[in-house]
């Protein structure tokens, strides 16, 4: 796939090196900073373009023409739209994605269109605070996961989960797990790491303390499942958000009628404004870094503080205070990928990665089979997708096959099915048809184009 991304900010960089290392794709990246342009270049196998990202000539000197997808991700809205425009008026791209932050621009996306009504100017629009806000909004629901991601339109999630002392299958082996569930709260363990290495999940493999485990199950399953593997965290029932950007006021305003919501914003307008739409949150002008204040506000009491200013600095030491503080959890927007390694699961609980989020966003778009949802994790050393299966069942090594049948590589786990709105499970006797939805966890990501082919029936 040609790929150009315009922007090599943080999400730009990150997607760049991401598709770089897929033998797949050619990746050109844009930006008006050589600055930024140089360090991909020497380090990555991608071609670099220095000029304005909107400009029609700087466009067509990246390769527009060719371009199978384009991404705008540049700091500026109006410059992703643009650009984006230029692309569709010159080359009629197969995919146009733009980050937008704005919430006017997001509320209008009906404008852009050509007059056909029917052909999109932009195909994608990406909202980071959007993403973000509801990546933030499925760890709360879910007490003491890791991550939560969304399948088959929310009717599957994989969660993410370290295994505790007291958890009742802890130091057994995984096929333990059924005998401890109901009939009807089937569950899939796609994969383990271990001191940072995977871990193929076989049925005799024995979960350890400190292991996290990722696993599959429809959502009303997801508790009864996390209690085999932790003892369960209570529900949270008074939340303490520091920032009042568009993050922090999402969530209040999402948390407020469901439990108790304090806000803490540092500028004393966006305070002002903010608390005139917030109708059960307590809004409080004041420094989230100010221990004392924190104290005076009850942080000993409060279930989970969200740390979610722009500032990662302001984030981290507000966490470290509020966890000192009696916190009981602690989750913390990072966008310095250097900084999560010294604060997870030390001083904060939980680092979100706004960058990392956004990307996961995008990545449906850029694989070539057809592809419903797919997320980035472990920072992109693995990844989730939920592929749609194609082929002639005479001809597919898939279609009317059992999953013990598939030729799998080493790296690659089927998790689940979605087949006519209904969820199952996969085990090694389930038979894939065509058009099924399946969920796949890449511990080796190399093997992505592989597998689209397979299921595409390519």
């Amino acid at each position: 796939m040609n790929i150009l991304i315009l922007g090599a900010g943080q999400v730009g960089s990150t997607l760049a090196a991401n598709f770089s290392q897929e033998d797949e794709n050619n990746v050109t990246i844009v930006d008006i900073s050589d600055d930024q342009l140089r360090p991909l270049q020497d380090k990555f196998d991608l071609r670099t373009v220095q000029g304005l990202a909107s400009y029609p000539q700087i466009i067509e000197q990246a390769g527009g023409k060719d371009a199978d997808l384009v991404i705008a991700v540049t700091k500026s809205d109006e410059v992703n739209i643009l650009a984006l425009q230029v692309a569709h008026k010159l080359f009629k791209n197969k995919t146009k994605i733009a980050r937008i932050r704005s919430h006017e621009y997001l509320e209008s996306e009906h404008i852009f269109r050509t007059n056909s009504a029917k052909e999109k100017v932009i195909d994608v629009f990406i909202s980071p605070d959007k993403l973000v806000t509801d990546y933030i909004l499925r760890l709360l629901e879910h007490p003491g996961a890791l991550q939560v991601m969304d399948f088959a339109d929310g009717k599957l999630r994989l969660v993410a989960v370290k295994a505790f002392y007291g958890g009742p299958l802890v130091g057994h082996e995984i096929r333990d797990l059924k005998s401890h569930l109901p009939n009807n709260a089937e569950t899939r363990i796609v994969a383990i790491f271990r001191n940072g290495q995977s871990i193929a999940p076989e049925g005799s493999t024995i979960i350890e303390v400190g292991d996290e485990v990722f696993f599959l199950a429809e959502k009303e399953n997801i508790k009864m499942v996390m209690g085999e593997l932790r003892r369960l965290d209570k529900a949270y029932k008074r939340v303490m958000i520091a920032g009042g950007g568009n993050i922090g006021y999402r969530l209040a305003k999402e948390l407020e009628l469901k439990c108790s919501v304090k806000l803490i914003e540092h500028g004393e307008k966006r305070a002002r404004e903010i608390s005139e739409y917030l109708d059960d949150t307590l809004v409080l002008h004041g420094d989230a870094t100010d221990q004392e204040l924190l104290k005076q506000e009850g942080i000993q009491d409060v279930d989970v503080f969200l740390a979610l200013t722009n500032s990662d600095e302001a984030n981290l030491i507000s966490s470290m205070l509020a966890k000192k503080h009696g916190a009981r959890k602690v989750m913390s927007i990072v966008n310095k990928t250097t900084y999560v390694d010294l604060v997870q699961n030390d001083a904060i609980d939980i680092a979100i990665s706004p960058e990392q989020i956004t990307i996961s966003g995008v990545l449906a778009y850029a694989r070539e089979g057809d592809t419903e949802a797919a997320y980035s994790l472990r920072r992109g050393a693995a990844e989730v997708m939920e592929l749609v299966v194609h082929g002639e069942a005479r001809d597919s090594q898939v279609v009317d096959r059992m999953v013990a049948e598939l030729p799998l590589p080493i790296g690659v786990t089927i998790g689940a099915v979605l087949r006519d709105e209904e969820v199952i499970i996969v085990h090694h006797d389930t038979v894939i048809h065509d058009n099924d939805h399946v969920v796949l966890f890449f511990s080796d990501k190399s093997q992505i184009p592989y597998i689209e082919k397979l299921f595409g029936g390519v």
